[in-house]
């Protein structure tokens, strides 16, 4: 008897709702080498073509649009299953504290997926530069904080990713030689101050041509040719690349940190926490 993997239905569903392989591995916290090998083996398990390559996008085919209405019955019976035997479903309240740019390129898929998983959970998302969510007139607001941590600096929020921070920019526009322009988040910023730490330590011009607090606000610069700006890896929009030239010095490590404050509902946060260290490690 043959037997088809809901992992790769899921997967063929998730690139037809997603709108193709790139979002559907954002949603499904997956590479994009990955997402198509799972369609191959659904292909090949099935004979059959399930997309068409229209340009860069990837529309189902006549047998994928037959597929896809019947490969959501059985998503849907698969998790009705699971939701039935579940003891006790999660539910509450969860004010949750995040990085500007986590908000933007983390969040989507993650709280799509969470808020499908568990419909009972309120979440309440802040995003705020990790300096203000830690700050000690602050941090009470949250349950859960995800924020940036030096790697000398004590912390006691458990450490979930130690990743690069990277300079950032687009390719197709060049470095400028004569000064570095940058794009920047304000005064408080561990990437502002990693930045012009580093080079202050060099003789190469360079200066602060916008600022903005907001990820999409400097990426529109970026793209306008306003300078580069620099993130941490798991960061990285899809539409920007990080730059490796021998006019920008190395920016270090950062350590990406969970501080989980909730004492109500300690189950929904470590879930929650679940959530967020896969997607991190799996976009690292």
């Amino acid at each position: 008897m043959k037997q088809l993997s809901l992992d790769n239905l899921r997967t063929f569903v998730s690139v037809i709702e997603q709108g193709g392989y790139a979002k559907a591995g954002e949603w499904l916290g997956r590479s994009q080498p990955a997402i198509s090998l799972q369609i191959k083996k659904l292909e090949a398990q099935l004979d059959r073509k399930l997309f068409t390559k229209v340009g860069q996008r990837h529309l189902p085919s006549s047998d994928g649009n037959w597929l896809y209405p019947k490969a959501k019955e059985m998503l849907e019976m698969n998790d009705a299953i699971f939701r039935s035997l579940t003891p006790a479903p999660l539910s509450g309240r969860l004010r949750l504290g995040i990085p500007n740019e986590f908000a933007s390129t983390l969040l989507p898929g993650l709280i799509g997926e969470f808020s499908k998983r568990y419909p009972d959970v309120s979440l309440e998302v802040t995003s705020a530069l990790s300096r203000d969510l830690l700050h000690p007139a602050q941090r009470e607001q949250f349950d859960l904080i995800l924020a940036l941590v030096n790697p000398k600096e004590e912390t006691k929020g458990e450490l979930v990713l130690e990743d690069d921070v990277v300079w950032v920019g687009d390719p197709a526009r060049p470095l400028a030689t004569d000064s570095i322009s940058l794009v920047l988040a304000p005064d408080g910023c561990m990437y502002r101050s990693r930045v012009i730490e580093q080079l202050k330590q060099q003789t190469r011009a360079w200066k602060i041509t916008y600022t903005n607090a907001d990820l999409s606000g400097l990426v529109a610069a970026i793209q306008q040719g306003l300078g580069v700006t620099a993130l941490a890896r798991s960061s990285l929009p899809q539409n920007l690349t990080p730059l490796n030239h021998p006019l920008l010095p190395r920016l270090g490590k950062v350590n990406i940190c969970l501080f989980n404050q909730d004492t109500q509902h300690p189950v929904i946060s470590k879930t929650l926490s679940e959530f967020i260290t896969s997607r991190l490690k799996a976009s690292a």
